[in-house]
């Protein structure tokens, strides 16, 4: 039978003093708990306080047991145990009791569980072996799931999930494990600073990855029979269609996962082997909105501040999906608001709410596009209008004419580089006195990660190129307060999940457009022939920039090099 277990100290009140929730947090769990029952610690997963992961790792602690898949082995298969009248282990009981029982090869045996303290499992194990000691481990569900849908499989072909009634898959949506799986697959991402969760189905599995940093790393990995089950959970709770599986969905929600209100965007793309579905995580409250917060070298700070207190033109941030553009127009939208000015934006979606702006999102069903809603903004009298997107000429000159008209435009565009922004405009469709008339500036900018400050070490050999270059830069940039280089490299350790780096910073150019650049884009002159004439005038790009990041120890050059595909 299993060893009793104590408690010496209340679970919230360890959680409390980790840090790991908030005082409102526990006594909101405290309130639920005696409305509905349940464990503590769950309630506080349930409501989105905590994530699981951080609920065992306290329970570990509490409890003093060993945590499953970290400490211990957890076999995918059955032992050879028996009940009192010969039967083997039924299968159906560990499933119900979402438990796995198992001897390790000295032949002690081990239940693993996510709740160890449950009265009800402790008596039937005391019954059912009451010679017998079994030691207890805690198990993540995702853990104990996994293995016992393996072990379904290779018993049963594991086709219960399968089913697609669409009554049916709704029933499944609600059901405790998937909600369950649910919830702690947002809670990890969050705890994990994932900016997206992608889920992909495969023949025989799908796939759970999370993008961190920008690198996409496998999380997780169940039977494809359950897939449909978790899709329809995600699609009921971000608003989407159940039962349309042929053409994409997008869908949005908002939920507390890990303690952390979040907006969440979904979509649901259809495959050969079902809806890949990708959410994209948004946290409603953001800190890191100040342009001193970008990341910025002094010289393009304070060519952004000024382009931020134009009165009129317009602003291009360009770069690719992801690469850190709406945070800097967020950011510099908080710069031009100094409480005299009218600011009103136009997004697709709107990412982060903020105060004293009128932020209008775009519905292209009802006919509420970029363009239309442009039109409308300027019967508000706006000083400042961002828009989220050019993505069509009608929108590129309707923004045109606003700078033209005396507003400042801050827009962005999909280009490779700041200057390629002209060729973009033009090939829309847009006369090429009309783009560079209005254009006060173009800045390209990518994301690299930054280096994990704990394991970080000095590099070892660099090409004397690139130390040349860069330190010429950095005198340039910094003048006689430049600091001496400070070249890393990555090496990984348990807090950056061995990757080498953890957060992102951002590597910009910036190219101011002055009157000769402006004849220039009149002229037809093409874009080897700008880029020229801003290496002219001394501005650099963004490998450079990124250099003379590396310079500084903030990142690594093979990191630089790969975000610049040098």
């Amino acid at each position: 039978m299993p060893a009793p277990l104590d408690a010496p100290l209340l679970l919230g009140q360890l959680l409390l003093e980790r840090g790991a929730i908030r005082q409102a947090d526990l006594d909101r769990a405290l309130e639920l708990q005696g409305g509905v029952g349940g464990r503590i610690g769950s309630l506080l997963v349930r409501i989105g306080a905590l994530s699981e992961d951080q609920l065992i790792e306290a329970l570990s602690a509490q409890l003093r047991l060993p945590v499953a898949g970290r400490e211990l082995p957890l076999p995918a298969g059955l032992a050879d145990w028996r009940l009192p009248g010969g039967a083997d282990v039924a299968l159906d009981w560990m499933q119900d009791r979402d438990v796995l029982l198992w001897e390790d090869d000295q032949g002690r045996a081990w239940c693993a569980s996510r709740d160890p303290l449950d009265s009800e499992l402790l008596e039937a194990l005391a019954y059912l072996w009451p010679q017998r000691a079994i030691g207890m481990v805690l198990a993540p569900s995702q853990l104990l799931e996994r293995t016992l849908d393996t072990l379904v499989q290779e018993q049963r072909g594991g086709d219960a999930w399968a089913s697609d009634d669409v009554r049916h898959l709704r029933e499944l949506a609600e059901e405790a494990p998937v909600v369950e799986l649910v919830n702690s697959l947002l809670a990890q991402a969050v705890e994990q600073r994932a900016s997206d969760i992608h889920l992909e189905p495969e023949e025989s599995q799908f796939v759970v990855r999370f993008r961190i940093d920008g690198v996409l790393y496998s999380r997780l990995r169940l039977p494809r029979e359950r897939f449909n089950a978790v899709a329809s959970r995600l699609k009921l709770i971000s608003g989407m269609d159940i039962a349309e599986r042929r053409l994409p969905q997008d869908g949005r929600l908002s939920v507390r996962a890990s303690g952390q209100a979040m907006d969440i965007r979904a979509s649901a793309l259809p495959g050969v082997h079902g809806e890949s579905i990708v959410l994209r995580l948004l946290p409603k409250e953001r800190k890191d909105l100040g342009l001193e917060r970008l990341g910025m070298a002094p010289d393009h700070l304070h060519i952004l501040r000024g382009w931020s207190r134009e009165a009129h033109g317009i602003v291009l941030v360009t770069g690719p999906t992801g690469s850190g553009k709406s945070t800097t127009l967020y950011a510099t939208l908080a710069a031009s608001n100094d409480g005299m000015k009218k600011i009103i934006t136009v997004e697709d979606p709107v990412e982060f709410q903020l105060p004293g702006i009128t932020q209008i999102q775009t519905q292209a069903d009802i006919g509420l596009t970029f363009a239309s809603v442009l039109r409308s903004i300027l019967r508000q009298d706006p000083d400042v209008i961002m828009v989220g997107e050019i993505r069509d000429r009608e929108t590129a000159e309707i923004a045109i004419q606003s700078a033209l008209t005396g507003h400042l435009v801050l827009s962005t565009v999909h280009t490779n580089d700041a200057l390629a922004a002209f060729t973009r405009l033009i090939d829309m469709g847009v006369e090429p006195f009309l783009v560079a008339t209005p254009l006060k500036g173009v800045q390209a900018q990518r994301l690299v990660r930054r280096l994990c400050p704990h394991c970080a070490r000095p590099a070892q050999v660099l090409p004397d190129a690139i130390v040349e270059e860069t330190g010429q830069w950095a005198a340039r940039v910094y003048g006689a307060d430049a600091p001496p280089a400070k070249w890393m490299e990555a090496v990984g350790c348990p807090r950056c999940q061995n990757t080498g780096y953890q957060g992102r910073v951002g590597i910009y150019e910036l190219v101011p457009v002055d009157e000769a650049m402006q004849q220039a884009v009149v002229s037809g002159a093409t874009h080897p022939q700008l880029r020229a004439m801003a290496r002219e005038r001394g501005f650099r790009f963004l490998r450079e920039d990124g250099l003379l990041k590396a310079w500084q120890g903030i990142t690594t050059v093979d990191e630089v090099l790969r975000v610049t595909a040098v």
